[in-house]
């Protein structure tokens, strides 16, 4: 089954290319002008990737990601025209998993779009030994990719849960932040260790009752982070 991309950016000229480009390889690819259009469309159809770019007409490709995230882990990454870090950065914590600046090599786009994608398949294909994993008040249902405190759903992003799949099962084992950007975001991943440092506060923000004094993701000072 052929993969399917939507592309939002207001520049039509860079949707264009970019739509010829992934369907040269193959792929669909359905368009956005938009935040509206983008939001709608991607509430209507199952996408393998979304690419979006951060300034847009009507809603802004932040608002777009981090509604999204609230229905659907589909892999996001931004576009964006400013090299700002905090650009970067904040793109990610609305629930992105890559960004890429603009102007941009269309190869590269491809190489990034194929390489987060192979990440994706290689995870949903693989079967996990252990389907459930308890520990204390958090439940994890690795093959549902969901996780309960308390009976209470939580909602976590894509990489939120596979940060805390990989320390759940791992209990005790300090990861550091270069390991760990490499064990869930890809060797190939451009970010750097800050990238980490957001998601992990995100999701001290989702599941500590206490956010400042963790119970489950705690951090070894100088080494890196450890579920409890």
């Amino acid at each position: 089954m052929a993969q399917r991309v939507l592309v939002v950016d207001d520049e039509k000229l860079i949707v264009k290319g970019i739509r010829f480009s992934l369907e040269q390889d193959g792929m669909e690819v359905d368009c956005a002008y938009d935040g509206e259009e983008a939001l709608e469309l991607a509430r209507q159809n199952q996408y393998d990737m979304v690419l979006l770019d951060v300034m847009l007409p009507k809603m802004t490709g932040f608002e777009v990601c981090q509604q999204i995230r609230e229905f659907s882990n589909v892999p996001i990454v931004m576009l964006t025209a400013k090299g700002e870090d905090m650009d970067k950065i904040l793109g990610l914590e609305y629930g992105a998993d890559d960004y890429i600046t603009k102007p941009f090599n269309i190869l590269e786009v491809k190489a990034r779009i194929k390489a987060i994608m192979r990440r994706t398949n290689r995870k949903s294909v693989k079967k996990e030994d252990s389907k459930v994993v308890e520990r204390g008040d958090m439940r994890l249902d690795c093959e549902g990719r969901r996780v309960y405190i308390k009976d209470k759903e939580i909602n976590l992003t894509a990489k939120e849960f596979e940060l805390l799949e990989l320390l759940i099962k791992n209990p005790g084992k300090v990861y550091g932040r270069e390991n760990l950007l490499k064990l869930v975001w890809g060797s190939d991943y451009p970010g750097d260790v800050r990238t980490v440092d957001v998601h992990i506060r995100r999701l001290r923000e989702k599941i500590e009752e206490v956010p400042g004094e963790p119970v489950y993701v705690r951090t070894k000072w100088g080494v890196g982070y450890y579920f409890a």
